[in-house]
């Protein structure tokens, strides 16, 4: 039977760092053949596992390896009814909308938008050698050739998810003494992180996430509400595709809170990843290198993209710095134009104070991968946690390393993520307030900041799920 995955998701390894339940962690493979009795384990001190057999003698044991196919088997991490929206999350999908819109008359196709990160961008410019400014013109060109309409830089909707992200810390910070606007704010742009709080933890750790949505579902509502306005159809007319660094971020794509009920259509109707893309390009016999290159399309007329843009504040789109800054400048009148961080156990779980005469006015840090966002989750049940702030990334070292992203068989994976981080901060960076077209959107869009249209279309919840009772579920 042919597999519904792309050939990229199956090929790929599978490396979102998603704590799988424990529900269906089975650490190596036991000899379970006729005959061989009950099989005894013994763990060396490097981790590695041996069967004792009966008549004293040993055999190393391999890890066992689970693939998607088995992880989509239970209810643990990702569910049956996800497994079905998974499905029509890959390259070949885009591919089918591609060519019945070449066989279609015209009026009746679909209006086909691809909205693609700068971290994908990155990751495709280290493998073909090329600066991310000519590695998006030439990727725009590509989707073009393939029959995309209109190509766009998910950094402009980022800009709303950072101004939404301080505005809502702010007001949390000063109603803290309400339990309804909790501290810490953690964020909540990964899915990754999203999927294990609310199946593992749900109404424990909920009120603390952020409810800005991600760049990627800001682009949705970009595309579907505004963009679909500006070229006068509706927005179940217009196929909406996202290149992400990320596989999580089909599940997010696949969620209830952004499928518009009346149109019957989603927010984001396709995510690839950085890898499918890469497949696409092969499959075409395209190298990106020697395309022409096209202009980016700017989602506002006003506004001439150019060229890509960033933020400062790393590869995971700079969630603690933009907040940090505009925190320590409207709530303590506090100018801050560098932020230090203070690395603790590892490099992936950092810290940053604002300190005033040896008293601290404000405790961010930074917790990427699922070692460490354990630990901040336990603290933070515990009624231990000292921070305000947490920027959360279930990848160790954020977005960039992000198991959607390509890899390099011939080269260190921590060589070649110092090779993306580079390029990806070579780009021009911008602050979210002064971005051409953000606040003529706000205004004419969204009629001002903090309005029902600004919630409704910038803002998401989240739920807790109930998880299925088992008798295998282990402590271990």
């Amino acid at each position: 039977m042919a597999s519904p995955f792309s050939g990229a998701l199956q090929l790929t390894d599978l490396d979102d760092f998603i704590g799988p339940s424990q529900d269906c962690i089975k650490p190596m493979k036991v000899d379970k053949r006729q005959g061989s009795g009950m099989a005894k384990i013994h763990i060396e001190d490097d981790g590695s596992y041996f069967q004792i057999s009966q008549d004293g003698g040993t055999r190393k044991l391999e890890k066992a390896k689970i693939s998607l196919d088995d992880c989509l088997a239970c209810s643990g991490c990702v569910t049956s009814a996800e497994t079905v929206l998974i499905t029509q999350q890959s390259h070949e999908e885009l591919r089918k909308v591609l060519d019945a819109n070449k066989t279609v008359v015209p009026g009746q196709q679909k209006l086909v938008v691809i909205s693609v990160s700068p971290q994908s961008r990155a990751s495709l410019a280290v493998r073909f050698q090329m600066n991310p400014t000519d590695t998006a013109r030439k990727l725009t060109a590509f989707f073009k050739k393939l029959g995309a309409h209109y190509v766009f830089d998910t950094a402009f909707s980022r800009n709303f998810s950072l101004l939404e992200s301080q505005r809502e810390f702010v007001r949390r910070f000063r109603g803290q003494a309400d339990s309804k606007q909790a501290l810490p704010v953690l964020t909540s742009a990964c899915p990754g992180w999203i999927c294990y709080a609310e199946k593992t933890h749900g109404s424990a750790i909920i009120p603390y996430i952020s409810t800005a949505r991600s760049p990627q579902q800001v682009m949705g509502s970009l595309v579907k509400d505004f963009f679909a306005q500006q070229q006068h159809v509706t927005p179940d007319k217009i196929y909406h595709v996202t290149v992400m660094p990320c596989y999580d971020k089909k599940l997010e794509a696949s969620r209830p809170d952004f499928f518009n009920q009346e149109q019957q259509t989603r927010d984001v109707d396709c995510v690839v990843t950085t890898g499918e893309v890469f497949k696409l390009l092969e499959e075409e016999g395209v190298l990106l290198s020697e395309l022409e290159p096209a202009p980016l399309d700017g989602l506002y007329s006003s506004v001439s993209t150019q060229e890509p843009t960033s933020h400062r504040g790393g590869g995971s789109g700079g969630y603690l710095e933009h907040v940090f800054r505009h925190a320590a400048q409207e709530l303590f009148g506090i100018h801050v134009d560098e932020v230090t961080y203070r690395p603790l156990r590892n490099k992936d779980f950092q810290e940053v104070t604002l300190e005033s005469e040896g008293r601290v006015l404000l405790h961010f840090a930074v917790a990427y991968g699922f070692r460490n966002i354990q630990n901040l989750v336990q603290k933070l049940k515990r009624g231990r946690c000292p921070y305000h702030y947490v920027e959360v990334m279930a990848c160790p070292s954020g977005c960039l390393n992000g198991g959607g992203q390509l890899k390099a068989p011939d080269t260190p994976s921590k060589e070649l993520l110092q090779h993306v981080e580079r390029l990806y901060s070579m780009v021009r960076t911008e602050e979210p307030e002064d971005v051409p077209g953000v606040q003529e959107l706000y205004r004419h869009w969204l009629h001002g900041e903090g309005s029902e249209q600004a919630s409704r279309l910038l803002h998401t919840s989240y739920h807790a799920v109930e998880k299925a009772n088992s008798g295998l579920s282990i402590r271990w």
